[in-house]
């Protein structure tokens, strides 16, 4: 085996000799038997090696070979001077091979090592994101279990730091398409992070992009299987599927087929369904999941069925008022408990549903069933402003930091839960019952307006309308007439047909009143 001195003199030869050093084979060979030497050999071989590895094609699988040895070597530094020198043997034919190599590499311990692992990856992805990609789903469909388990990882964390020219449209499609094949058999935790992985990419974003996403995860969740409840593993791929497809659901990707495997498959069974994550109100999380989806319901098959489903299960948490004697007592003693987290749930949702079947309560219940639910939510109501009453009281004058206590936080999200229900109750109450309210679920982030210009204006205020670059013809003008001083923000006015107001109805209660009208221009 050579020495120091010899690997110094080989090295010279093969510097020395430039773009002609591919003549002197021998000289590269003696660098190459330098991995069987000692610790100051090998580095220096660690270092040699790739410098010269172009030039020699034909010994390419033996270069590779003796720095895939020196990457597991005892000797902490050495594996560290080999692994950051990997990149340069990274060429041709042999990227999928190395990018294979550095992610069997990701399954280090040593923190230094681990980062310079991440590295070299990250600067092959920039040479051939595909062939890099060939690498880290070979391991993950065949490696083993911790080298699965953090190249999964490296691309749930470093696919977004790419840039764009990077991540093309065809790998993105590689990406896709190799995370199928991963997707047959995965655990729940590895289904969450491909998830990540795929919603993050740019050409997933767009409405068929999510609507992809959305079959992907219905097929994970494997809607047309029988639905277990005692089975805590079958309950568990259902609530970890359905917590991925909520946030890809729009106006645009509708959530039906999952609305409706909930109503004709979970709602029945709500109280047979077992968890293994201790301390979880199970009920609660298949109705808040069930609640967030129904907003994005489209056209379903069975809409009258399952809305009975879902208004059978409401019933269940709307008592009836308890029996009065003849004192005017209650006769059975304790007032039922009213369960408001269950009904907000259930009461949306049915709002939501309710919208697409308008005479479901007039025309599809008897007189009997709507009379009994007018009872229920009569009696419900009473309870609700109670209870609303308290929490206004408890939580009067309270500012800042006292309402960041454990307690006051309770009692908020409860005055929020209480306060939807009362609004949807409301509407239910109208004749005929009414679906045009709308609220934001207790546990969503109250959506903040994008702050627009605001301007104070006058009455009668003429604005020139903007056409768009393609309209011809003279521009009309609109007169917008709001209450005297009032702050308004407007809209730019694109059409003549529009009849744009100055600001969203939420924001303008009932103290703006805006009419907007087209002057002619003659």
């Amino acid at each position: 085996m050579p020495t120091v001195e010899e690997l110094y003199r080989n090295y010279g030869i093969l510097a020395d000799a430039t773009e002609t050093a591919g003549q002197h084979k021998d000289a590269y060979q003696v660098i190459l038997d330098g991995v069987k030497g000692g610790a100051k050999e090998k580095r220096l071989a660690a270092q040699f090696i790739p410098k010269f590895f172009k030039h020699f094609p034909e010994l390419a699988d033996s270069a590779i070979n003796a720095q895939l040895d020196l990457c597991e070597d005892e000797d902490v530094s050495i594996r560290r001077q080999a692994i950051k020198e990997l990149p340069q043997f990274a060429t041709g034919d042999n990227l999928p091979r190395v990018a294979d190599i550095l992610t069997q590499l990701l399954q280090s311990d040593d923190s230094a090592e681990f980062n310079l692992v991440n590295n070299a990856l990250l600067s092959i992805f920039k040479m051939d994101a595909k062939g890099t990609l060939g690498g880290l789903f070979s391991q993950i469909l065949q490696g083993e279990d911790i080298v699965r388990e953090r190249a999964i990882k490296f691309l749930s964390t470093k696919l977004k730091t790419l840039p764009e020219e990077v991540l093309t449209k065809e790998v993105e499609e590689f990406i896709l398409a190799e995370s199928k094949k991963v997707l047959e058999d995965v655990t729940g935790e590895e289904f969450v992070l491909f998830m990540k992985i795929l919603s993050g990419l740019k050409s997933l974003q767009t409405v068929s992009g999510r609507q992809q996403l959305v079959e992907l995860v219905a097929e994970q969740a494997d809607l047309e299987q029988t639905f277990n409840p005692s089975d805590p593993d079958c309950v568990d791929r259902l609530l970890q599927c359905t917590r991925q497809a909520v946030p890809l659901f729009s106006k645009n990707v509708h959530s039906t087929k999952f609305v409706t495997y909930f109503c004709e498959h979970v709602l029945p069974n709500l109280s047979a369904l077992t968890t293994p994550v201790e301390g979880l109100d199970i009920q609660l999380e298949v109705l808040k999941l069930l609640a967030e989806m129904s907003s994005f319901c489209g056209d379903m098959e069975k809409l009258e069925s399952n809305l009975k489903k879902l208004f059978d299960k409401l019933l269940e948490y709307m008592p009836l008022p308890p029996e009065e004697a003849e004192n005017g007592e209650n006769a059975g003693g304790e007032e039922p408990k009213l369960q408001f987290s269950y009904v907000e749930c259930l009461l949306y949702s049915f709002h939501q549903l309710g919208r697409k079947l308008p005479d479901f309560l007039t025309a599809k219940l008897n007189a009997e069933k709507l009379k009994d639910f007018k009872i229920r939510l009569q009696y419900f109501a009473r309870g609700l402003q109670v209870y609303i009453r308290q929490l206004r009281l408890a939580l009067q004058g309270k500012t800042g930091e006292a309402l960041k206590t454990e307690e006051n936080k309770i009692k908020v999200v409860a005055l929020k839960i209480t306060n939807n229900i009362n609004v949807l109750i409301k509407d239910l109450f109208h004749i005929p019952p009414s679906y045009k309210s709308t609220v934001t679920l207790s546990w969503k982030p109250v959506q903040k307006a994008v702050k627009k210009e605001q301007v104070k204006i006058q009455p009668q205020v003429h604005l020139q309308r903007k056409l768009r670059q393609d309209q011809k013809g003279m521009p009309g003008r609109y007169i917008i007439l709001p209450v005297e001083n009032t702050v308004v923000t407007w809209a730019v006015f694109l059409t003549s047909k529009e009849v744009v107001s100055g600001v969203d109805e939420e924001e303008a209660g009932e103290d703006v009143a805006i009419v907007v009208e087209e002057e002619s221009t003659e």
